[in-house]
């Protein structure tokens, strides 16, 4: 089985989507936080992690802490299956035996990857966004998102099947920083800890916590651009969007709130991503090392 072309070419990316499933389902309520933070960030609604974090569970309950949890396990399966299957495909193609990729090379790889996989799973990532915002809204205007497939759908009925590509661009952007953070950075981390001797377990939670913290620090304002552009919707009045495009979001986020309204919610970010991050590596591992050991 090990010798399989086909399980060798679908290795990778089943071992990305489980190693993604395994974080989401553990990071999914901070994730709903951030959410919260990001689409009420500049009104009167805005609050800390905290704050949102307890309103929603006396009001909504535990479920809405899970609210998109289908769209988010979907996401991951498509998003981080290619992510990290293109990853180490891109990595594989561009090693010199017996001599390490360095971060340019690294970096490039995650970029690609990162880039590419975003497109692929933009649909995914909007369902999630459109039902996490939805479910903020007063009883009688929700649209009725119950699953990442009814969503899809009633996004390409009101809007076309052009529709599930809103957002595609900061999205990609987005994917592209965060996985020249963690991808890259992980790599880089564990040949340099490698060389001074760390090595098993320790080894492998200190260079993905190393990964957490860039990934959180070169996404987050592009997560934050992203999250805009997905939720907007058009005026009933003009019938056009609150953006043009990503670089009008960015620039009017710019002006209304400075560069610090990018970094809104950074503290509930780093925690969704870097946990997030470091659960996908360490769990990645684990997967690898236990195909090696079924002989697959």
């Amino acid at each position: 089985m090990a010798d399989n072309p086909v399980w060798k070419a679908c290795k990778p990316f089943a071992t990305g989507s489980l190693s993604g499933m395994f974080a989401t389902c553990c990071i999914q309520p901070i994730d709903m936080v951030k959410v919260r933070i990001q689409l009420t960030a500049g009104t009167a609604e805005a609050a800390g992690p905290v704050t949102i974090a307890s309103t929603m569970l006396k009001n909504e309950g535990l479920g809405a802490f899970y609210t998109g949890l289908t769209a988010g396990l979907t996401r991951q399966v498509v998003y981080t299956g290619a992510r990290l299957g293109l990853f180490d495909n891109f990595t594989q193609r561009m090693k010199t035996p017996g001599k390490p990729l360095g971060v340019m090379e690294n970096g490039f790889c995650a970029l690609a990857a990162g880039g590419l996989a975003a497109l692929v799973g933009n649909p995914a990532d909007l369902a999630l966004i459109r039902m996490q915002a939805d479910s903020m809204k007063p009883a009688a205007e929700r649209s009725g998102y119950s699953n990442v497939f009814t969503t899809m759908g009633k996004i390409v009925a009101s809007e076309g099947a052009a529709g599930l590509m809103a957002g595609a661009a900061p999205t990609a952007t987005r994917a592209m920083a965060l996985n020249f953070g963690m991808l890259a950075g992980n790599a880089v981390a564990k040949d340099k800890l490698a060389a001074g001797g760390l090595t098993g377990a320790p080894l492998v939670f200190t260079s993905s916590a190393i990964a957490g913290f860039f990934a959180s620090f070169f996404s987050l304002p592009f997560d934050f651009v992203k999250t805009q552009m997905q939720k907007q919707k058009k005026d009933p009045v003009t019938g056009e969007l609150p953006f043009k495009s990503s670089m009008d979001c960015a620039m009017k986020i710019l002006a209304e709130g400075g560069p610090l309204r990018f970094y809104a919610g950074f503290p509930t970010y780093y925690v969704r991503i870097a946990p997030h991050a470091m659960l996908t590596l360490i769990a990645q591992d684990f997967i690898k090392k236990s195909w090696s050991s079924m002989g697959l």
